[in-house]
């Protein structure tokens, strides 16, 4: 980061300040003072100028005094939250302000009368105060002035502040001791401050309170600095492992950042530390001065800045964290800060680092040319520590935590310690990831080659040539040979071996193994501060202000520069001449590190320092062509400096990302990571260089003789561009073949030559507009010489179809046929390519492009458009099948197959309805084409759905296909499956009917195929009922079994529940019969529940005895037969007189059990049907016939009885098909 002062605000009358802060939310600054001063700023920017973020023009829009305190003011703090303002003075009065229309008025005033504020602290969430006095007194109160608690502490306090999450309170005594209370105000513990002696006095308490994200996972947040100059931060009030930092200051005041990411601390310095960039450990000067110092949340020193004035008393940040006001003298100090963030530029693609909503990291990669945004989120277990750019790639280095990593070996260990893992990754413009490294250890600098990417700590430096995609697909060579070739270097910065000259034939080549990072383990003499390369120079420069170089690629070491400077950045230039040093104040020197020169010694050296010197310098950027240009931020300025010289600077404050063709391109990152997930172009500004706007003014006032003479004074390959242009344009062909061999422009030397063969001005004039791109002007001549042939040739190259058809039209002969629907075509292409197919179809027809055009119909889902293109084609047309195929993509088999007919493709058709399972039309597709193979084709088809297991698609296969007594096979199966498995008798018997459905169907099918003519072809006799096995025959003959018996098995089970026993046993004796398809046990038992429930218990006699014949051997039979025994003891086995005989109808005798089916008189044996409704006989001569299922039901209980759920009965209780309404009468016989 680096900081520099910006802006200085007078108070009138010279009143000295006391305090300051600055609403984060609102951007308001109130300062108090001495003698009541009390006053509230606002400072905002101009945001709709070119001239955007820090280095905008400012005003203030409020500047109010308000008036209420009468002598001086020492606290001031804002509630963000509730946007009011609290102060208190010297004589203990606390003032809460409220704005109101613009202005700010009391809204409560307090005042205890006994001892002095000495601080205040509002919590988070802005609901609570807390006030301490200097005499120990303490008050909670709430936003609305109630007070919730007090106390009188036996100590003197200084300060106070909430923790995060409002559970605590820290109080600073006097005697500089940290006492832990909690949001009741009981006592609970001390915070560990015995890592200084002696303590001294809090100078400051301050705990980031977590409201602008957190920049690490457990970052440090709690800061105690004393007026000695320690100060420790830590991670909570618990942590007995604190960073300890010595500033080496008497300190003042200190403040976090908006993101807890920087620790502001100000005070008093001695001149020296400052001098030296604010290096703790020296001794204090008797001369010192005001200053600030700025620390990482781990307590790494970033700055230093001095601030003039006598005393500074408190400062505060600006919400964004990009400024920090101070409070010196009578005078309010504004510094602004440019952030080091995590970013870098390759190929038009800026890449930065940014927290989403969620908090989470996500990696930004905002391709600037087509305003494209990739984003690419980082686990939380990867944080990024840098990130290098150079050319079309990236390299981001991250920190791996163990068991994450991407190595071959997860873990390496040295002197029996485990190795941190650190990746460096390649990425492309986009984000995608082309290789990785994993090093082992924490890499702190990071710079990047077109081939090479250089990793350093203050130790070690490390070198990875990776592979160029973009160069192996120009080349032949293979990517495994391309990565065999890869070098790596690990290099110690104390191993340079410069006093013998050796070639360094032992750093050459290396593969580094996991044996050499032990080098990573010695602590360097002289550490490493700041790298950079070029393609052919890498620069390592060290803290005693030495800089190695080494030439690349071979990594040999060339020479050391000496200096006496402490680098903290390092620039070179594009042909590896000359380098910038910029120190850690901001002073950049520049340096010919080729030149030789003599010491005062009389030695020959290597690098000579350059007149140019700037200061407050925070960024810097070679030309990529042009080894004499850079670009500088200095401030709030941007300079653009060609050999030691400046032009006359610009506003702004923007990052610079690049500087070639005398261009200087920058991004103003500070409003890009306002809003990191929307892209504005205005986001990035680019600036010329003065010889190219001189020149650009030149052309056209002077003789293009002079401003050659011009760009000869000042060469540069986009300035002999511009002069070319400008030669094309006025036909001095022989100047602007000059300037076009001067910039190498090939492409432009072999157009002047052509055009020199032209005779015709117009026609020469009409192809130079052409060629700078001004194509209107350049139709335009053509359309005045007449030849409207060149221009439809230059819109044709262009792709404007548009205007080749409107100059297509406008001929006289109204336009070429074949040239108008090549463009209309063209024009179909261009809105098909972004999916506009309905105005695609506009052009396509007029293009006569079928095929397109059926392609866009079949997009739309305009079906009905693509079935008349169909019907309108001639026969045989070969876009016919791919119109049948479209159909058959959303099963519109009789559009397919009408398709697939017209062209004669009846197989494919056939193909068709099998697959969309129309079998009919099979069929008769068949029987059109007198195809034998049908029943080979569903057989094997169905075979296919029975493997894969979907036996009811196959059911549904032949169902259709009209072969219905395979289909009712197949859920024969299904059902003595489901049998197995002891599924719902229900569900069994929906199984069982739709089979018996099946075989009905079948049946009709047949009776009608008799009566067909005699020359009915051989495929109608397939379905033939005579042609079927025995097998077949009997499912013929007893479709309905399974349905009846699981019919009954279902109705005695409701009739049992719902206590009509004796018509639950009455139906279950008629499951006797169909033992076959349900378990003998299942039925026997029922029976005997049944008829012990109607006391018939001779039948239970009998349904035990059956349960005992079928019941296997051991447990189960005797567990029947002592329950039987001890039903029986009791009930002696007699039948109820309500179970007495029936009267046949035949034979007149009571010969017929309830449930009997037949007469049991041998003279008679008649025989009656069974009702379907009430599980009974038929004793009846009218029942009713179901016309489905052909079973029958007792016509007297059809408007009578009712279901479970309460209603009639109006549908066959067997197979609920039909209505049961005309009763049929007949005899029973």
């Amino acid at each position: 980061m680096f900081i520099y002062l910006s802006k200085k605000i007078a108070i009138p009358s010279n009143i000295s300040l006391k305090c300051i802060s600055w609403n984060k939310n609102k951007g308001y600054i109130a300062c108090g003072g001495k003698d009541g001063l009390l006053k509230v700023l606002k400072l905002e920017s101009q945001t709709d100028g070119e001239v955007r973020g820090l280095a905008a023009p400012s005003s203030l829009s409020m500047n109010q005094t308000l008036e209420g305190h009468s002598d001086a003011v020492q606290v001031v703090m804002w509630n963000e939250q509730h946007a009011k303002l609290t102060t208190s003075d010297v004589n203990g009065l606390i003032i809460v302000w409220m704005l109101h229309k613009g202005s700010w008025f009391e809204e409560m005033i307090n005042n205890r009368q006994k001892s002095v504020v000495r601080s205040m602290c509002w919590n988070r969430a802005g609901e609570l105060i807390c006030i301490v006095y200097e005499d120990g007194g303490v008050i909670v109160g709430t936003v609305d002035g109630n007070r919730v608690w007090g106390k009188e502490l036996k100590q003197s306090l200084t300060h106070v502040e909430w923790s995060p999450d409002s559970k605590n309170l820290l109080f600073a005594m006097a005697n500089g001791e940290v006492h832990i209370y909690d949001s009741q105000g009981n006592f609970m513990s001390k915070v560990q401050t015995d890592f200084f002696s002696p303590l001294g006095k809090v100078a400051a308490l301050t705990w980031y309170n977590g409201g602008g994200g957190s920049p690490a996972e457990n970052a440090n947040s709690l800061a105690i600095c004393y007026e000695s100059g320690k100060c420790q931060i830590m991670k909570h009030h618990m942590d007995d492992e604190p960073f300890l930092v010595d500033t080496n200051m008497t300190i003042v005041c200190a403040d976090w950042n908006h993101n807890g990411s920087c620790l502001a601390i100000a005070g008093k310095q001695p001149l020296s530390a400052v001098a030296d960039g604010g290096d703790q450990g020296g001794k204090k000067s008797s001369s010192n001065t005001n200053a600030i110092q700025f620390f990482s949340h781990t307590g790494e020193h970033l700055r230093s800045l001095r601030v003039p004035g006598n005393s500074i008393e408190s400062c505060s940040w600006e919400g964004g964290g990009l400024r920090i006001a101070l409070a010196v003298d009578s005078h309010i100090y504004f510094a602004n800060i440019r952030p080091k963030y995590k970013w870098g530029y390759c190929s038009s693609t800026v890449v930065y680092e940014f927290a989403d909503e969620s908090g989470c990291t996500q990696v930004a990669f905002w391709d600037v040319k087509n305003m494209e945004l990739h984003k690419k989120k980082l686990p939380s277990s990867t944080p990024l520590l840098l990130i290098a750019a150079q050319g079309e790639y990236c390299c981001m280095a991250l920190k791996v935590e163990t068991g994450t990593g991407g190595s071959s070996s997860a873990t390496i260990h040295h002197d029996s310690a485990r190795r941190d893992e650190y990746q460096l990754v390649l990425y492309n413009s986009i984000g995608t990831p082309l290789e990785q490294k994993t090093i082992y250890f924490e890499p702190t600098l990071l710079c990047m080659t077109g081939s090479l990417v250089i990793a350093a700590n203050k130790d070690v430096f490390y070198a990875w040539q990776f592979t160029d995609p973009i160069k192996l697909m120009s080349a032949d060579v293979s990517l495994q040979a391309s990565k065999h070739n890869l070098k790596e270097w690990l290099i110690h910065i104390d191993n340079t071996m410069s006093d013998t000259k050796q070639s360094t034939s032992s750093i050459q080549n290396v593969m580094v193994t996991f044996d050499s990072w032990a080098k990573a383990d010695r602590e360097s003499i002289d550490p490493i501060c700041a790298i950079t390369a070029s393609q052919t120079v890498l620069l390592v420069a060290r803290t005693s202000g030495t800089i190695n170089c080494y030439a690349l690629p071979k990594m040999v070491f060339n020479n050391k520069i000496q200096t006496d400077i402490r680098a903290y950045n390092l620039y070179i230039n594009c042909n590896s001449s000359r380098c910038c040093v910029l120190d850690i104040s901001g002073v950049l020197t520049m340096w010919d590190i080729e030149a030789t020169n003599v010491d005062k010694a009389g030695n020959e050296v290597i690098g000579k320092q350059l007149e140019l010197e700037r200061k407050d310098v925070w960024d810097v950027c070679w030309s990529r062509d042009d080894p004499q240009l850079l670009a500088l931020m200095e401030k709030t300025r941007m300079y653009i400096i060609r050999d030691s010289e400046p032009e006359e600077p610009v506003q702004s404050s923007g990052y610079l990302c690049s500087f070639d063709n005398l261009q200087v391109r920058s991004v103003l990152l500070d409003e890009v990571l306002m809003a990191p997930e929307q892209c504005r172009r205005d986001n990035i500004i680019d600036r010329e260089a003065r010889s190219l706007r001189d020149l650009r003014e030149m052309v056209g006032k002077i003789s293009l003789e002079d401003t050659k003479q011009y760009i000869q004074d000042n060469p540069h390959p986009r300035l002999w561009n511009l002069l070319g242009e400008k030669a094309l344009e006025q036909l001095e062909l022989d100047v602007a073949e000059t300037a076009m061999v001067q910039c190498k422009d090939y492409p432009g030397i072999q157009f002047v030559k052509r055009i020199k063969l032209l005779q015709n001005d117009t026609l020469r004039k009409a192809e130079v507009e052409a060629y700078l791109n001004r194509f209107d002007q350049a139709d335009k001549l053509y359309y005045e010489m007449d030849r409207k042939d060149l221009a439809v040739e230059l819109r044709q190259k262009l792709g404007d179809w548009v205007r080749v058809v409107q100059l297509l039209k406008a001929g006289s002969d109204g336009g070429d046929d074949t040239r108008l629907e090549y463009a209309y075509n063209a024009i179909g292409d261009y809105y098909a390519d972004r999916q506009h197919w309905s105005k695609a179809v506009v052009y396509y027809s007029q293009g006569r492009s079928q095929e397109k055009l059926a392609h866009c119909y079949y997009s739309l889902e305009d079906f009905e458009a693509l079935s008349k293109m169909a019907s309108h084609l001639s026969e045989n047309h070969p876009l016919l099948p791919q119109i049948a195929e479209m159909f058959v993509s959303v099963g519109m088999s009789q559009e397919a197959v009408d398709a697939y007919k017209k062209c004669g493709k009846v197989s494919e058709a056939m193909d068709c309805c099998i697959m969309l399972n129309q079998w009919d039309a099979t069929i008769e597709l068949a029987k059109q084409s007198n195809s034998r193979d049908i029943d080979n084709m569903l057989a094997r088809y169905a075979t296919q759905l029975i493997e894969k297991g979907r036996i009811v698609a196959a059911v549904e296969l032949y169902k259709k296909a009209g072969d219905y007594i395979q289909a009712a096979k197949k859920l024969f199966e299904i059902a003595k499956e489901e049998i197995g498995k002891k599924s719902s008798p229900l569900r069994i018997k929906k199984i069982y009917v739709l089979a018996g459905k099946l075989v009905e169907m079948h049946r009709e099918k047949s009776l009608g195929t008799r009566y067909k003519s005699k020359n009915s072809d051989a495929l109608t006799g397939l379905l033939d009922g005579d042609s079927f096995s025995a097998n077949d025959s009997r499912i013929l003959d007893n479709a309905w079994r399974g349905a009846e018996a699981f019919h009954f098995y279902v109705l005695a089970q409701r009739q049992f529940y719902a206590e009509k026993t004796e018509m639950a046993m009455r139906t279950c004796m008629q499951l006797v019969d169909y033992e076959d398809y349900i378990d003998p046990m299942s039925i026997y038992s029922l029976l005997a529940l049944s008829a012990i429930r109607c006391r018939s218990f001779d039948m239970a006699s009998k349904a035990f005895g059956r349960l005992e014949e079928v019941a296997s051997e051991g447990e189960e039979k005797e567990e029947i037969a002592q329950l039987a025994e001890t039903i029986f003891v009791r009930h002696p086995p007699k039948s109820k007189a309500s179970l007495d005989r029936d009267t046949c109808l035949n034979c007149g005798e009571a010969s017929l059990y309830k449930w009997s089916k037949q007469c049991e008189n041998e003279q008679c044996n008649s025989k009656y049907p069974i009702c379907v409704l009430s599980g009974r006989p038929i004793l009846n001569w009218s029942f009713w016939v179901c016309p489905s299922c052909k079973h029958k039901a007792d016509s007297r209980l059809i408007p009578t009885t009712s279901n479970l759920e309460g209603g009639g009965v109006h549908w066959c209780p067997l197979c609920h098909m039909e209505p049961m309404t005309n009763a049929q009468q007949t005899t029973a016989r």
